[in-house]
């Protein structure tokens, strides 16, 4: 059985590094927003190529802090209208709504999975102020494009870079380091993943930095001193310095990632199946790869007969989920065809030349 991600191997290469950090954690008495979290703001500003990282408890958090650090300043206010793609995870929504802000949902580009640019220029209205972009899977959404529409339209560009985690642009910018702000996750699962939750802004906003750092510890500025009606949303001292043993690696997995994508692509080869769309640069770090398939319980039954771990991201759209009824009367088409499509199959920097082999031949038999 090759499983869909073996997480214990990936983080057993780094036992001893955790086991040492966390001796460190225990023997330094201090286990909220210390040494190792500022650490870990500096050391993933830097990679992001940010002025500022400000370590949060989730990826969601990230995502609403940084709406909430907007109102704050008075560049976001209740109801604006805010575009986000339709065949997102709905945690990006959810930070939204959360928000008091409105959730615009724009049709997905069925060769990329990121916006339909074309659906994203229809769906601006006179109440829209952000796009909140997605790099859905690990692939840089078309950041060039989104850029020059928000400035024809004087708009806050907000990236939820959650499966994004090193992905570059053309010009050599990393997600995170693209928009106006960006959200990060943390989650065990993402290419750069916790023991727990965890989470990140980066921005080279000055002032938004600021309202973030108080909104994510109780809106205080010093302890006892709160300044703003703030969260408890902050990234934990242990899972920093785990994310600080793991960080060096990153680039070399993702680039272990694109070597297995590329096999993929260039291998398998039947008719019956979508491989994704990709131009072979680094503006995708393939935290999945995504195929998709007409006749989807046939297919799962196939990798389930020849031990080949597979997930569906995602089974149900947004606007299908009983949380967000008041899109359900909403058509998407292009959202509801991926979404009964997909198959996530195996990719991690740990899959050996065999594994690979075994999914590509499995993949051909179907």
């Amino acid at each position: 059985m090759i499983p869909f991600l073996d997480l214990k191997a990936i983080n057993q290469r780094f036992e001893k590094e955790f086991q040492n950090s966390f001796q460190q954690f225990l023997d330094s008495g201090y286990y909220i927003l210390g040494s190792q979290v500022k650490l870990f703001e500096a050391n993933f500003a830097r990679y992001c190529g940010t002025t500022h990282c400000i370590g949060v408890g989730n990826g969601l958090d990230a995502l609403r802090l940084i709406l909430e650090g907007y109102k704050i300043l008075g560049k976001l206010k209740e109801n604006d209208e805010v575009l986000v793609a339709s065949n997102t995870y709905i945690a990006t929504i959810l930070a939204i709504k959360q928000a008091g802000l409105k959730p615009v949902l724009v049709e997905a580009d069925l060769a990329t999975y990121n916006f339909d640019l074309a659906s994203l220029q229809k769906s601006i209205s006179k109440k829209t102020k952000a796009i909140m972009p997605v790099h859905l899977y690990g692939q840089l959404s078309p950041m060039e494009e989104i850029l020059k529409i928000s400035k024809e339209n004087n708009l806050l560009v907000i990236e939820d870079a959650a499966q994004a985690h090193g992905a570059k642009a053309k010009d050599g910018k990393r997600s995170g380091n693209i928009g106006d702000a960006a959200g990060f996750s943390f989650y065990p699962t993402k290419n750069l993943g916790a023991m727990g939750d965890g989470g990140a802004v980066t921005t080279n906003d000055d002032a938004l930095a600021e309202v973030i750092k108080k909104l994510r510890n109780y809106g205080t500025s010093i302890k006892y001193v709160s300044d703003l009606i703030g969260f408890n949303s902050r990234l934990d001292e242990l899972q920093a310095a785990f994310l600080n043993v793991k960080l060096p690696t990153v680039d070399s997995d993702n680039e272990k990632r694109r070597v297995i994508a590329k096999k993929y692509i260039s291998e398998i080869k039947n008719k019956k199946i979508t491989l994704p769309l990709y131009d072979g640069s680094e503006n995708h770090i393939f935290h999945l790869f995504v195929v998709r398939v007409q006749n989807r319980n046939a297919f799962i039954e196939h990798l389930d007969r020849n031990g080949i771990g597979h997930l569906i991201h995602y089974p149900i759209p947004p606007h299908k989920q009983q949380a967000l009824s008041e899109y359900s009367h909403l058509k998407f088409p292009i959202t509801e065809q991926i979404h009964n499509e997909v198959v996530s199959i195996p990719m991690s920097p740990v899959l050996s030349e065999g594994d690979v082999k075994k999914v590509i031949s499995v993949l051909n038999s179907y």
